[in-house]
């Protein structure tokens, strides 16, 4: 249930309300500040509730609307229909993350192997117009003798990328236990698809502060998924970004998976959560990755995820579907005119003089 407060309510007011609400009706206010209109979400027993009294508690509500949805934070109606935005700060300069900013393009190996990599990779990207990198320091691989990833130890060079470009940090986390020292050097902790419904990990990531991507899993409805947010969103963590990388279809011959980009405009009606689309995953091949990046910026996500290695042959995970950073160069290219035509590329920061 929503309370939609008037145009111009006062700070005071509002703050009355939400007292009243804790102490006379046993509720959790959460306050929502909009463009134009303060909403107050009511999280509690509300089924029995009737909003004409909660109408009565001030003149200065507008509205009183239940949230027919079971994920209540993250549908779009808890937001009184508009879209959040996810700020994070780099050492480059705050990102925003949401439908009203400029697209955020995150690139990157799938594994972090080696400092001269990883940085390398960092700086081609970060010239091509990329804001974060992409790295697995844990890599949650489908047989135990693949390669799982450096761990701790490829945070640190991940640390030094960061410090080296000033690029922000997107990395997977795989167990709680490794929390504190992911934190440590991630701007955003990814979530990844076969996690997507750890729900005791979605608890934790929703009870500290880092921003969070959560990946869409291999086999999840789209309800599902936003279930997922939700017990982000419920631990207190307001941050939250939806990654859709491809989901598991009848037909795996031709692509490793099926990018389903029908979810941006499904997702645009449904939640007020910035969107992000990997098609790197989503495809598994490299030679599919740019038209299905193109596309998605022509269908309005808010963000892209694009896997680049500096050799992909020799990539200890997912070659296949890295692009080399010329191509990506070139990539970044393409996408600009796409991304112009729609208002959503960047503005080119202006010359040093």
């Amino acid at each position: 249930m929503i309370i939609v407060m008037k145009v111009g309510s006062p700070e005071a007011e509002i703050d009355r309300v939400n007292q009243e609400l804790q102490t006379t009706w046993n509720l959790t206010p959460e306050k929502i500040v909009g463009k134009h209109k303060v909403v107050i979400g009511l999280v509690g027993e509300t089924a029995d509730l009737d909003p004409l009294q909660l109408r009565e508690i001030s003149p200065f509500i507008e509205d009183v609307l239940r949230v027919e949805r079971p994920y209540k934070r993250a549908s779009r109606e808890f937001h009184h229909g508009e879209a959040s935005e996810v700020a994070i700060p780099t050492p480059a300069g705050t990102v925003h993350f949401g439908e009203h900013y400029p697209l955020v393009v995150v690139a990157g190996p799938c594994s972090v192997e080696n400092e001269a990599m990883i940085i390398e990779t960092a700086r081609r990207v970060k010239a091509a117009g990329a804001k974060f990198l992409r790295g697995g320091a844990y890599k949650p691989r489908t047989s135990p003798y693949a390669f799982q990833g450096h761990g701790e130890s490829a945070l640190e060079l991940l640390a030094a990328a960061r410090e080296a470009t000033g690029l922000g940090i997107i990395t997977e986390l795989m167990d709680a236990e490794d929390l504190p020292a992911l934190g440590k050097v991630a701007d955003v902790i990814q979530v990844g698809a076969r996690n997507m419904q750890n729900f005791s990990l979605l608890k934790k990531v929703g009870a500290q502060d880092k921003p969070v991507l959560l990946k869409r899993g291999m086999s999840a409805t789209i309800e599902e998924w936003l279930m997922a947010a939700e017990y982000i969103l419920a631990a207190g963590n307001s941050n939250v970004i939806l990654c859709e990388r491809g989901i598991r279809t009848f037909d795996r011959r031709y692509t490793r998976n099926t990018l389903d980009l029908s979810v941006i405009p499904v997702l645009r009606t449904l939640t007020h959560l910035p969107i992000m689309i990997d098609p790197s995953h989503g495809t598994g091949l490299a030679e599919y990755v740019p038209s299905m990046a193109l596309a998605a910026i022509a269908a309005g996500t808010d963000s892209l995820m694009i896997e680049v290695h500096p050799n992909p042959a020799k990539a200890l995970s997912d070659g296949p579907q890295s692009l080399t950073p010329e191509r990506f160069d070139r990539l970044m290219q393409e996408m600009a005119v796409i991304g112009k035509v729609v208002n959503r590329w960047p503005q080119a920061e202006p010359a040093l003089v």
